[in-house]
């Protein structure tokens, strides 16, 4: 699957969300851009082995965290131009310190 494939599925993803479709068609739709099978080191030690499967999700992990912001940032610059009074960085910043404030 090609990192445009998988920004596209991210796209989808978070469509579905937004339209309230459920979270069984979502983590199957993002199932889909993570790969099935590793090829790995038959003599490594576990550090070889984890290092070969992270090497092979990192392309398709960046490609779906890629496509996120994607969408967000067209998201977030539709809604700045449409709603002067706040902007999404004020948004995200409000967001960040609820969560920080429930972390605690």
């Amino acid at each position: 699957m090609t990192g445009n494939e998988i920004k596209l599925k991210a796209i989808a993803a978070l469509t579905g969300v937004r339209g309230g479709i459920g979270t069984d068609y979502v983590s199957s739709l993002l199932g889909e851009v993570t790969p099935t099978e590793f090829v790995v080191p038959a003599e490594g030690d576990a550090a070889e082995i984890g290092f070969a499967m992270l090497d092979q999700l990192s392309g398709p992990l960046s490609a779906l965290i890629s496509g996120f912001v994607m969408a967000f940032e067209a998201v977030a610059d539709a809604f700045d131009e449409l709603e002067p009074g706040t902007s999404s960085q004020e948004i995200l910043q409000e967001l960040a310190l609820h969560l920080a404030s429930e972390s605690d």
